[in-house]
């Protein structure tokens, strides 16, 4: 009953109506002479310093899911989950330098989304129109992700009702208020409310980690109740420790999602956001501290057990919810006016990522589908427009795979879309470093990659749940004739089929010599910075012009 949680529900409301607040009076921080421009609207201006940066990227790449959804597989699976913490250390350093060049190159030529850059790069709209609906496919099942942690949370404090209008009813207005911030309030909104949300979670993790411990008996008590649990439910992917059926999924699965992190539009968005180069230098070096949280944040999983915390039923029959572990912890553990602030602390990091997710999608949309094959003389005021009224459909559809799917779908959503923005890895992050690939061949890669990830995905059952098919992304190495019982992460396999397939086509494509269109970026544009030259594009988005200087 939502009356046994009446202190939490007040401690929420008022946090959340603050953030919302803020939300709105972001539009005035830092406020530019005419918001309606994808730079402004879209980018903050390209302005961002680095605390600004640090808070955004942060609480765009560690969301509400995050929070609920680590703790939650650890929970159930053990130690296979920490395959979260290692890919957000590992990440870092592979992207220091690709990010730099990414910034420097959109900078000069005023690009707003990755699709913009292949479109440069590889003269090819084609191309640059399956990078954007890649980006796009991927982002919307992410977004609905963010609603489930809220409603994690709102479950557990007992607002949710009995049918389907109010069981969804409070995100449904928390979405609608969302929505009418990040549209009047653009990139500004979230980078205001980043600094809030990301300053609970820090406050409410370190107390967690230090008080909950001790009232459960020591880290030792900790550790002992989840060996015993998992001892006396022995399954071949659970444990306290890897074993050798589980380590070749884990280190691929850290692996790929690693190289897919920076991949997705919404941590783009937040880079080309950035002032400078140092400033993208100085965040790379510092958000494996997010790293060091995400770890502490994992070992909540551990804690439930230890305080034999169950979590509260499923949408079906004889289901449960384990994204309610966390939740339910705090409910238990703590008092509850810090309760309400966990709960908020999870609820606001669902708003600040969805508000990101659906601006990039919306500006993919905008850049390379709009402009490219719509209206290729809109202008800068229309881009916005259309932006702003994309970024509403993509919020509604987020709500809609929640209302009428079975949440449980949305997550099968989010685990092929790791898989398939791993397919733009050869035309993004490889193209920001050579020419070599022939624009052809990468077409023919990427759909090969898909092809072959798909194909994998439908081949995964989970008998636990009765799923046959796209159960999850760790695929039976005995479905390629091996004798064993190891799994392998579907996004690896799928994406060196890619570049396999792109490579051997550019071969063959270049000894056919096959027109590969004209590259309108030049070597010193992946190195230009704050103040230096920016080239003004043709018509042809394509052409290379007089350079103004940066206003």
């Amino acid at each position: 009953m939502w009356r046994d949680h009446l202190t939490e529900i007040i401690v929420f409301t008022l946090l959340f109506l603050l953030v919302s607040a803020m939300g709105f009076v972001a539009a005035r921080w830092r406020a530019p002479r005419d918001m309606a421009h994808l730079d402004e609207w879209g980018l903050g201006g390209r302005s961002f310093g680095g605390w600004i940066t640090w808070f955004l990227v942060g609480g765009d790449l560690y969301t509400a899911y995050t929070f609920v959804a680590v703790p939650a597989l650890i929970f159930g699976a053990g130690a296979a989950g920490f395959f979260a913490v290692p890919y957000t250390i590992v990440i870092y350093p592979l992207v220091f330098l690709v990010l730099c060049r990414l910034w420097s190159v959109s900078h000069r030529h005023g690009f707003v989304t990755p699709a913009d850059f292949v479109r440069s790069r590889f003269d090819s709209p084609i191309l640059a129109l399956l990078v954007a609906i890649t980006g796009i496919v991927a982002t919307m099942p992410y977004i609905a992700l963010q609603l489930v942690g809220i409603e994690a949370v709102l479950k557990t404090m007992g607002v949710t009702g009995d049918s389907a209008l109010a069981r969804h009813l409070p995100i449904i207005i928390a979405f609608a208020i969302l929505a009418a911030y990040t549209y009047q309030s653009g990139l500004r909104a979230p980078a205001l409310i980043a600094f809030v949300k990301d300053s609970l979670i820090y406050v409410v993790i370190l107390v967690a980690v230090v008080y909950l411990p001790y009232k459960l008996g020591g880290w030792g008590s900790v550790f002992d109740a989840a060996d015993a649990k998992f001892q006396a439910t022995p399954a071949p992917g659970d444990g306290i420790l890897l074993n050798a059926n589980n380590q070749l999924q884990y280190v691929t699965l850290a692996f790929g999602s690693a190289l897919a992190l920076f991949l997705y539009p919404h941590s783009i968005t937040g880079v080309l956001a950035s002032r400078n180069r140092d400033v993208i230098k100085r965040n790379m070096s510092a958000l494996p501290a997010y790293s060091l949280l995400l770890g502490l944040i994992a070992l909540l999983g551990y804690m439930a057990i230890a305080a034999k915390v169950t979590p509260l039923p499923g949408a079906k029959a004889g289901s449960v919810d384990t994204n309610t572990i966390v939740p339910r912890l705090f409910d238990q553990q703590f008092p509850g006016w810090f309760a309400g602030i966990a709960y908020a602390a999870i609820g606001i990091g669902a708003l600040v990522p969805a508000a990101i997710m659906s601006i990039a999608a919306a500006n993919l949309f905008t850049r390379n589908i709009y402009k490219e094959y719509v209206r290729r003389d809109a202008t800068p005021a229309q881009e916005a427009n259309v932006s702003k009224v994309t970024s509403l459909v993509v919020k509604v559809g987020a709500v809609a795979c929640i209302v009428f799917l079975d949440p449980q779908f949305s997550i099968d959503l989010q685990l092929i879309g790791g898989v398939i923005i791993l397919q733009t890895l050869p035309a993004v992050a490889l193209g920001l470093y050579t020419r070599w690939f022939h624009r052809g061949a990468l077409i023919a890669g990427w759909a090969a990659g898909m092809a072959m990830g798909m194909w994998m995905l439908y081949q995964v059952a989970n008998p636990a749940t009765g799923k046959k098919h796209f159960a999850g992304s760790a695929f039976p190495l005995s479905e390629f004739g091996f004798d064993t019982k190891k799994t392998i992460y579907v996004g690896i396999v799928a994406v060196l089929v890619n570049l396999a397939v792109a490579a051997l086509l550019t071969l063959v494509l270049r000894a056919a010599r096959v027109a590969d269109g004209v590259d309108a970026t030049t070597p010193d544009d992946y190195f230009a910075d704050e103040g230096d030259a920016r080239v003004t594009p043709g018509p042809d988005r394509g052409a290379d012009s007089a350079r103004e200087p940066v206003a």
